[in-house]
């Protein structure tokens, strides 16, 4: 019986480290994808004077992507802490639905506080990634499944910042337009395919229009703006165009 429990363990090892392998490789694409994002982030955080430093270390207790460029945007304007973390929390709450949504699938053994740790690091792609991969998730596939990507991001952060203090001042300002580009890039694809993205998309806009050009209004900080547009263009959003039951099956 003594003999077959170094065995018994080595195969429990080697299973860790299989899913591990799995995990990573499947999140290297994530990661290679995360490197020019997060890039701008870091030219934007030090364009804006955020220290390279701070910087990365705000991309790896974050990794929040879209909550990042619109917290980093607010810190730079001197917006309120209440501005940011009320932005923070309404651009980030689809992490709490998609958490939740994974936690269905992670395996019964894992423990509370190891399920903390991977609700840190799902982010749109990693959801995407495990939410389609067919059994139990394992911690140690989205612990590596994780890994790649949060390195990526801290990394291209890194890269981004150290490169914007290379830049000539007039070049660098004009990286911030990067950030538009970006967000674009991500918005008209969808507002394509899908009406309700278009309508949204309009509203929102709609929404800023009006606090940035109209009389008596246009007093409101940007932060505030970005809250109020969200929460009323969600909020739209949803009673125009409900999810049919077949789409949530």
């Amino acid at each position: 019986m003594k003999s077959d429990l170094p065995y018994n363990g080595q195969i429990k090892l080697t299973n860790i480290s299989n899913d591990f392998f799995y995990g990573f490789k499947h999140g290297i694409p994530i990661a290679l994808g995360y490197i020019p994002v997060s890039f701008t982030f870091g030219l934007i955080a030090a364009d804006g004077g955020i220290p390279v430093l701070a910087a990365v270390l705000i991309s790896m207790t974050n990794l929040t992507s879209a909550g990042q460029f619109a917290g980093i945007n607010l810190i730079i304007h001197g917006a309120s802490m209440l501005e940011i973390a009320l932005t923070s929390f309404i651009v980030n709450l689809r992490y709490m639905l998609m958490s939740l949504a994974l936690s269905q699938k992670l395996s019964s053994k894992i423990s509370t506080l190891k399920r903390c740790i991977l609700a840190f690091g799902i982010t749109d792609e990693v959801f995407a990634i495990s939410s389609i991969r067919k059994g139990e998730l394992t911690f140690s596939y989205m612990s590596g499944l994780i890994a790649g990507p949060y390195v990526g991001w801290a990394l291209g952060t890194a890269l981004g910042g150290l490169t914007s203090s290379l830049l000539p001042p007039m070049l660098q300002s004009s990286m911030g337009i990067a950030l538009y580009g970006m967000f674009i890039s991500i918005v008209v694809p969808a507002t394509k395919e899908s009406k309700a993205a278009l309508a949204v998309s309009a509203i929102a806009v709609s929404i800023s229009s009006i606090f940035k050009w109209v009389p008596y209004v246009n007093f409101v900080s940007g932060g505030w703006v970005i809250i109020i547009a969200t929460v009323v263009a969600c909020s739209i959003g949803a009673i125009m165009f409900p999810r049919e039951e077949d789409e949530l099956e």
